[in-house]
């Protein structure tokens, strides 16, 4: 998924690693022209997993040339192969007779929200040009890799916020209207989305019932839809999947499989990315000869791609240029908690426990509360020239409400069952509070990667398992950018969600949490598998490339935490 630039820097990096004697380089690859230079050895396998040629470059090029383009390898020198004729009848475009997308120039900006309470925002991509996809015809996105290309398909779908208002339209049922004013069955019947990550868009665990999702939410179901979509799956070379778990695929099956679920129930407008990534020869025909179906049926494709042969047949191309990189915000004020390291604030946050559980009346934890309350307010002062956000008081509010929410239900709990008694009731609310106060304001400073540095440099502990839960705390951020593209994927595929349908909440919620679950675990095992290739497993001695320092004004923070303890103890 690299334009030609990017991919000849990877290509050079590589060979420098490679070429100092020290190291074997082993490259899995369909496209096989750009790397023949770089190694010296070819095995080829067959569909089944066998070695079926193995010896120098050169040398099974030469001998093994038909047989490889039999195979579907691309051999250089070799221009690709025509597309796959596929039957128009098998896409059931139409539904919305002269639908089209049409978009304004725009560009899409991106704020990213501090915990200091600041806010920064960069533009992620520009639609330059006014942007018509019309039945029958082919746009093409292209540009450098990072240019925003999946950005914009994404704006084009209606799935950003903040879009410029009216900038894109999509003809649905109801006349010209904004992809994300359309509701999930609305949106299903005229566009259709293949993301950059195919497996993003997998909503059940058969192959052939992944095709039929949308179809049948869309209420077109019956014998005859189920045949067109086995002999989609067959022209895709799928026909053998058909029962298969679609996550068990391999990426060049899954993308495959995303394009045929995508047009089967016949959508007017087709957003693709990097539509024909992954694929040998025979399948690249295959899905270049669908998406030619597709549109001689009437659809309307944009796709962004770096194939100079889809470009080639495309009768628009949009060419996207990288934003200029952000200018340099002005240092933002640093509030003097974010100053300490993270074992101090994780500390910090501790010493909250025995303050509350040795409170012994409510009086006593109003005061310790207090003396919370000011140490929050010096904690998060940021000394200093410059603004001073109060967003970051707000914040601990909101970290907070949980917590209340914990205190009013142990306190009615307490009062029901202590014969009402509300002196008990209020001192076991208040503990709850005393306890949750400091994680609310020094947790979400601790940095995950500074905590395992100093977890395992500072306390001596193992490195394996403090590196791997500092690397599963930074990926916790992306689970709500995951829940969203679970939720995007469910939506353009027609599976909607209404509060008034309580059915159709539970099946949102178990599929989104399925869905997180598939792939924090797949996460996880990527990672293990990571950490094993870093020498994790092996290595009995390991440095560290950053320092974990105990400064003074960790000691201070430390101290300070104590303050709330000793009111509590002093009072008990």
């Amino acid at each position: 998924m690299l334009d030609p630039e990017c991919a000849a820097e990877v290509r050079s990096a590589v060979a420098g690693l490679a070429r100092d004697g020290e190291r074997t380089l082993v490259v899995v690859e369909h496209v096989l022209e750009p790397w023949v230079d770089l190694v010296e050895r070819l095995v080829v396998l067959s569909d089944d997993g066998r070695v079926v040629a193995d010896g120098p470059v050169g040398e099974v090029l030469a001998l093994e040339r038909d047989r490889l383009l039999a195979m579907g390898i691309w051999v250089p020198g070799v221009p690709p192969p025509e597309p796959t004729p596929v039957d128009p009848s098998l896409l059931a475009v139409g539904a919305v007779p002269g639908a089209a997308l049409t978009a304004d120039p725009f560009a899409v900006d991106r704020t990213t929200r501090l915990l200091d309470g600041t806010a920064r925002t960069r533009r992620a991509a520009v639609l330059g040009d006014p942007l018509a996809a019309h039945p029958g015809t082919l746009t093409a996105l292209v540009g450098a890799s990072g240019s925003g290309k999946s950005t914009v398909l994404s704006a084009l779908a209606g799935f950003l916020d903040g879009e410029p208002e009216g900038a894109v339209r999509v003809t649905g049922p109801e006349g010209p209207v904004a992809p994300g004013d359309l509701g999930a069955a609305a949106l299903a019947s005229v566009l259709a989305w293949v993301p950059q990550w195919a497996s993003s868009t997998i909503v059940t665990g058969r192959v052939l019932d992944e095709v039929l999702v949308t179809s049948r939410s869309l209420g077109h179901d019956g014998p005859d839809v189920e045949d067109r979509a086995r002999r989609l799956l067959e022209a895709l070379d799928l026909g053998r999947l058909t029962d298969a778990d679609p996550r068990e695929l391999s990426g060049g099956e899954q993308r495959r499989l995303a394009v045929a679920a995508a047009v089967l129930h016949g959508p007017a407008v087709l957003l693709a990315d990097e539509p024909t990534v992954g694929q040998d020869r025979h399948t690249w025909a295959a899905l270049v000869g669908l998406v030619a179906a597709y549109r001689a049926a009437g659809g309307a494709v944009v796709a962004a791609t770096h194939d100079p042969v889809v470009v080639a047949r495309a009768e628009v191309v949009h060419r996207t240029v990288p934003p200029p990189p952000p200018t340099e915000p002005p240092p933002a004020r640093v509030p003097l908690v974010a100053r300490c390291g993270p074992l101090a604030l994780l500390g910090g946050a501790l010493l909250g426990v025995p303050a509350g559980v040795l409170s012994p009346h409510w009086s006593t934890s109003l005061a310790v509360l207090a003396v919370q309350a000011v140490l929050t307010v010096v904690g998060l002062a940021a000394p200093g020239a410059g603004d001073r956000p109060p967003a970051r008081l707000r914040r601990v509010g909101l970290r907070m409400l949980p917590g209340l929410l914990a205190a009013v239900s142990v306190a009615w709990s307490t009062w029901l069952l202590a014969g009402q008694d509300v002196d008990a009731a209020a001192t076991v609310a208040l503990r709850v509070l005393v306890i949750v106060l400091p994680s609310a304001v020094l947790v979400p400073w601790v940095d995950p990667d500074r905590l395992g540095d100093h977890l395992g440099q500072r306390l001596g502990l193992p490195d394996r398992p403090v590196v791997a839960v500092a690397a599963a705390l930074q990926r916790v951020h992306t689970f709500g950018a995951v829940w969203s593209e679970i939720g995007r994927a469910r939506r353009v595929r027609g599976l909607g969600v209404s509060w008034r349908h309580p059915r159709s909440v539970a099946a949102y919620l178990g599929a989104a949490t399925m869905g997180l679950l598939v792939r924090t675990l797949r996460s996880a095992a990527e990672l293990a598998v990571a950490m094993d290739a870093r020498g994790f497993a092996t290595a009995q001695r390991r440095t560290w490339w950053a320092p974990a320092p105990w400064r003074v004004r960790d000691t201070v923070l430390v101290l300070a935490s104590t303050i709330p303890l000793v009111v509590a103890v002093t009072a008990r």
